[in-house]
């Protein structure tokens, strides 16, 4: 009988059996349940930005990946399930995506700020009803257009790490606001620079980097936004030492909300491909947002680090050693280095602690 398995999409195989619909923005199937992958399938969902999917595991199970004896029962001896992640039902999904459309493309609206309110709530009740402290943003897949997918994770990514700092429910909501309106102000960019395909030069960045500013005035037009949303979405792109924009503000000038954007505005933003850069892995992220001390909030950036999860347990890797091994718990402190079990040598793997996997990394 076949297994529903989550697996990195960039360890997809041809032949393998996808068990979910990958949908476009307009809710139109693009990849059907139970289509068997090819090499062109694959490729499409990494530029889509689609990092892990579902697959069906049972019968179609690769040979390589199938437990030997001795591993079967180390996993079943350490399996340590990942704490409750965010998790967005097929028409919340499409709700949300619905709704973030509406509020970039309508924001002169009288029902910008209600479609705002509904999206959020959304979030919240996905966070608060299994009382979710952790994410898997590549789980979440709300729509194919950056700015509305990017909006979506960030909002969701700094509620959670507003969560795991101890925000009020009110605090956290309002987080969700910013997330989702910190990037308002592009509305206001010139699309020939938005859009632009390449890199921008000197003087369209200075454009761009106005948005901020743009966002910023437009929320603070309305009496329905408060100043910690306003100034969040001015600040989102501040950082702790001064070098940010579109003010150059250090830390104590930078308010709470704007820390915790930065770091997951930055996150994903180094996750999703783009017309002018290829997306980094997950790993690769997580590596230059631990460099960023000088840049980043410590206190935000040491929240990421414990919230979010990038190798579910279950999933399978492939260690730098050239061994395929099985996750069987994630590590609270060492987001990259859970502990995991070799197929078929069965060996266990603490990446975190022993001092014999020092250097032993997990390839993307």
């Amino acid at each position: 009988m076949a297994r529903r398995k989550y697996m990195r999409t960039r360890q997809l195989k041809p032949g393998m059996k996808i068990d979910q619909v990958i949908e476009d923005r307009m809710g139109r199937n693009l990849v059907v349940c139970g289509s068997i992958l090819d090499d062109y399938i694959i490729e499409s969902l990494l530029k889509l930005g689609i990092m892990s999917v579902y697959i069906q595991d049972g019968g179609d199970t690769p040979e390589d990946n199938i437990l030997s004896p001795a591993a079967a029962q180390k996993v079943e001896k350490l399996r340590t399930s990942d704490p409750s992640k965010v998790t967005l039902s097929d028409s919340v999904k499409k709700r949300v995506s619905e709704g973030i459309q509406f509020v970039y493309n309508n924001t002169g609206s009288d029902k910008f700020v209600e479609a705002a309110d509904s999206i959020t709530e959304d979030l919240m009740h996905a966070i608060t009803q299994n009382n979710a402290i952790a994410i898997d943003i590549s789980s979440l897949k709300t729509s194919d257009e950056y700015t509305f997918k990017h909006s979506v994770d960030v909002a969701t990514i700094s509620m959670i790490l507003a969560k795991h700092l101890n925000m009020s429910k009110q605090e956290i909501y309002e987080i969700g606001i910013t997330g989702l309106l910190h990037d308002i102000g592009k509305t206001q960019i010139p699309p020939d620079i938005l859009n632009k395909p390449g890199q921008l030069d000197d003087a369209e960045f200075d454009i761009m980097k106005r948005h901020a500013l743009y966002g910023y005035r437009m929320l603070n037009s309305r009496n329905e936004f408060n100043n910690a949303i306003c100034l969040g979405v001015l600040q989102h792109h501040e950082k702790v030492n001064g070098a940010g924009y579109p003010l150059g503000f250090e830390s104590n000038q930078i308010c709470p909300y704007a820390k915790i954007l930065s770091v997951a505005d930055i996150y994903d933003a180094l996750v999703t491909e783009r017309p002018y850069k290829a997306a980094y892995t997950q790993r690769e992220a997580v590596e230059m947002i631990m460099s960023m001390t000088g840049e980043l909030d410590i206190t935000a950036m040491k929240a990421f680090l414990e919230s979010m999860i990038l190798y579910p347990v279950d999933s399978i890797v492939e260690l730098s050693n050239g061994e395929k091994a099985r996750v069987v718990k994630n590590n609270f402190h060492y987001i990259l280095r859970p502990t995991v079990v070799g197929i078929k040598s069965g060996k266990v793997y603490d990446l975190s602690k022993d001092l014999n996997c020092a250097n032993i990394i997990i390839n993307n």
